[in-house]
């Protein structure tokens, strides 16, 4: 195992100086300006991933070389209205991606691209709004979240979240009820060396029909049910059903989750079924997961990025092909744990796979810190191992990352 010294971020300051000018009579008032409703805000990221396996640059080259390194530097823009006209809002998002220049000297590849260059720019959001009594309207460019679209959502491991085209209807009319109905027609997808600028339709112009309900009126407890229908796919409908519960205590939670993807075009059906349980122990957190998932064609899929639903992803699932394809016959364990020292939260899992698919056995281990530098700046530096036997991907992995997000 190859170790290493990771490094540190610069911070910045503004101050902001000013004093009263008395005035000089007459006073000639004029009027307020107009409040444009309009709210901006923006986010810079620099993202630096390096490993040995060839999953950020060229295998078999060593941690922190050139060739086996991927950076981005991104900065990311929105604007955002809730009443633009006649209760009508609007949102927009863009996104940016350059290099400084680190090609030349630090790294080979990059995490993320725009129409197949290292440099360039995107829309990842540009949606409307309109709301009435308990219910939202939400149409165009959008992020989904995975509580509410578990095979369907935005994924925030990256440099930038994945996005969807889609139309989304939320409503609140029952009590302690929460109804989504979702029609998802495009997305770019997440992954390593992903071209997000490249939106494509997910079911030709038939898309994928989405219904969650999510209930929470027993104290602690929420469920949540999903069903995904998509006509035509891949030559005959495809439906996934799913549902989640999950009992917070505070100081102690569990969770199970399970359900299937089924369709006729292809030969096995996925069934998957997930538990969860947790706790607080002074100043630790920690839990275990367990998941099943059996011999199905399609696995455990999301539609916008590499990840899952599952309560036992980890960061290699994230950025390897072994994860993706362990996930459509495998068990998975996980023990993970985290605490708040150091000026910032440190956590640590282990994980462990045995899946069918190339005969394949797992053991990872993932080392998280996280801090806010200041109000604006957080830093994340991350270490993952894995011990990958019986598959022809790669046999181990040490893999580093280190990310820096300024909001503003």
């Amino acid at each position: 195992m190859k170790k290493a010294l990771l490094l540190s971020v610069v911070a910045s300051s503004m101050i902001m100086a000013g004093g009263d000018i008395a005035p000089v009579e007459p006073v000639v008032e004029t009027p307020a300006p107009v409040v444009s409703g309009w709210e901006f805000s923006g986010t810079a990221t620099v993202y630096y991933q390096t490993d040995d396996a060839g999953i950020s640059g060229i295998a078999n080259a060593d941690i922190f070389d050139q060739e086996a390194s991927a950076a981005d530097a991104g900065i990311q823009l929105r604007a955002t209205n809730t009443d633009v006209f006649a209760g009508i809002g609007a949102g927009v998002e863009v996104n940016g991606l350059a290099t400084l220049g680190l090609e030349n000297w630090m790294v080979s590849n990059v995490m993320q691209t725009t129409n197949g260059n290292i440099t360039g720019g995107w829309m990842s959001q540009a949606y409307l709004t309109y709301g009435f009594g308990n219910t939202s309207i939400k149409a165009g460019r959008q992020e989904l979240p995975k509580a509410l679209s578990p095979f369907a959502f935005s994924e925030d491991w990256n440099v930038f979240k994945n996005t969807f085209d889609a139309v989304l209807v939320v409503n609140s009319d029952l009590p302690d009820t929460t109804l989504v109905g979702a029609w998802v027609y495009g997305a770019n997808v997440n992954g390593m060396h992903a071209d997000m600028a490249k939106f494509g339709q997910l079911n030709e112009h038939d898309g994928v029909f989405m219904l969650t309900a999510q209930n929470k009126s027993i104290a602690n407890l929420t469920l949540t049910g999903s069903w995904y229908y998509a006509p035509d796919y891949a030559i005959d409908d495809l439906n996934i059903l799913w549902g989640d519960a999950k009992y917070d205590a505070g100081s102690f939670n569990v969770a199970i989750q399970g359900g299937s993807i089924m369709s006729d075009a292809f030969t096995n059906d996925t069934t998957a079924f997930g538990a969860m349980v947790g706790g607080s122990f002074g100043m630790i957190n920690a839990h275990v997961a367990y998941a099943n998932v059996n011999d199905g064609d399609l696995g455990m899929l999301q539609l916008g990025g590499t990840t899952s639903a599952l309560y036992t992803e980890t960061a290699l699932d994230q950025v390897s092909p072994v994860g993706n394809a362990l996930r459509s016959d495998m068990d998975k364990f996980v023990v993970a744990a985290n605490a708040d020292v150091l000026g910032g939260n440190l956590g640590g899992a282990y994980a462990y796979t045995d899946g069918t698919p190339l005969d394949t056995e797992v053991n990872e281990f993932n080392l998280v810190y996280s801090t806010n530098i200041t109000d604006s700046l957080a830093g994340v530096v991350a270490y993952v191992y894995a011990d990958v036997d019986g598959t022809a991907y790669y046999e181990d992995v040490n893999l580093i990352r280190v990310v820096a997000k300024y909001n503003f």
